[in-house]
């Protein structure tokens, strides 16, 4: 059997659905939360935000298309 790579990383939430990621490869956390459309499905009103980042998705989306 070859080599096996086992990702690691830890997901910190700090308000609502704003969350730092801890992931390999980046010195700094990643923040994820929501923005737009997804911030109004989710029923998230700018007021309560604060901060709007790129969602979860967004960066899945990124990988998959990259």
């Amino acid at each position: 059997m070859g080599d096996v790579y086992v990702s690691r990383s830890k997901i910190v939430r700090r308000k609502g659905p704003i969350r730092d990621a801890y992931i390999a490869g980046e010195s700094l956390p990643v923040v994820f939360s929501v923005h737009g459309g997804i911030a109004k499905h989710y029923g998230v009103k700018p007021e309560d935000l604060g901060e709007s980042h790129a969602a979860t998705i967004d960066y899945l989306i990124a990988a998959v298309a990259g």
